[in-house]
């Protein structure tokens, strides 16, 4: 009787090569150092690999840069766009309130790739078509704005287009300053802008 080999252990990839932790680093350096000033070489460094090892998954650095915008993009598009849809049962005041908070939570879930977001001008195709995004959010939450505001529930001598942009700036700003390891909770923070923006300051 033959007793069988064991079987070799299965050789796990060396680190550093899987798309999340390339992706995680490629952001982190285009926020500090700018996109323009990294190099594929400055990642292949950061990493502690070869360039190869990253063209293995992404084949340029706009496609990095696409990648990121769009982790920052894909989540919040689908929020907004669930909103702007009428739902049985529910008003467009509170689809928006919702959008407000919710915004709130994708951004802090991806505040490294938001904050690569808005620091985008256009210089590319890659960074055009994630503007063009932007402005399509801005528009849906100017339209639920606007239903709202025929709702009868907001007032209707501000702007959709302007309370659309003032609302998205507001949830925006906390890349300035939102840590996760700090004193607020996202939860807290989502209450604390929807309260501000749509119930105000004052003592009811």
């Amino acid at each position: 009787m033959t007793t069988a080999e064991p079987t070799p252990p299965r050789r796990r990839g060396r680190p550093g090569y899987d798309q999340a932790t390339i992706l995680h680093t490629a952001v982190e350096l285009f926020n500090r150092r700018g996109y323009d000033a990294t190099s594929m070489g400055d990642l292949a460094k950061a990493l502690g690999v070869t360039k190869p090892a990253i063209y293995h998954h992404f084949t340029s650095k706009e496609e990095l840069l696409k990648a990121a915008l769009d982790d920052a993009l894909d989540e919040l598009t689908a929020v907004v766009d669930e909103a702007a849809r009428r739902q049985l049962g529910t008003t467009a005041y509170e689809r928006l309130r919702e959008v407000v908070r919710r915004s709130v939570e994708v951004l802090v879930a991806h505040q490294p790739s938001v904050t690569l977001l808005l620091r985008v001008r256009g210089n590319s195709e890659v960074e055009l078509a994630a503007l063009e995004r932007r402005r399509w959010l801005d528009e849906r939450l100017a339209e639920l704005v606007a239903d709202a505001i025929a709702e009868g529930v907001l007032r209707d001598d501000v702007t959709p287009t302007l309370v659309s942009r003032l609302l998205f700036g507001m949830v925006n700003s906390l890349v300035e300053w939102y840590r996760p390891d700090g004193a607020f909770a996202p939860a807290t923070v989502a209450d604390a802008i929807a309260t501000v923006a749509f119930d105000g300051l004052s003592r009811p």
